[in-house]
């Protein structure tokens, strides 16, 4: 098992790994949409959902992997009133066949977050 970080992605903020290596398998925890270069979330959950987006794309990259390797995403939202939106976003960032999802509205995200997103991907 090899940790995965990169400072393209948000530190974590608590005592975990932005993604684990298992060689034919990368986890990649939950990301909020937290900019690593400046350390502020934009205020709509459009803006939210590309950074949480680019902050996983990144996360994969360091692994040597590509958005077209994720099998599973679980995608939190405060608000699913904004499940319409997000799909929109989520969609320009990957193709067909789409990896499997589960989307839940949860009471609360970390920082007041609008949205977390977590990923498996396969090599």
């Amino acid at each position: 098992m090899k940790q995965i970080a990169t400072d393209k992605a948000p530190a974590a903020i608590g005592p975990y790994s932005q993604g684990l290596d298992l060689g034919n398998l990368v986890f990649v925890s939950g990301q909020i949409p937290v900019d690593p270069a400046t350390g502020k979330m934009p205020e709509a959950v459009e803006e939210q959902a590309v950074q949480a987006l680019t902050n996983l794309k990144n996360v994969l990259a360091a692994a040597g992997l590509g958005m077209e390797c994720v099998v599973k995403t679980v995608v939190f939202l405060a608000d699913l009133a904004d499940f319409a939106t997000v799909n929109r976003i989520y969609e320009s960032f990957f193709k067909a066949p789409f990896p499997v999802r589960s989307c839940v509205q949860v009471a609360a995200i970390p920082k007041g977050a609008k949205l977390e997103i977590e990923c498996i991907a396969a090599r």
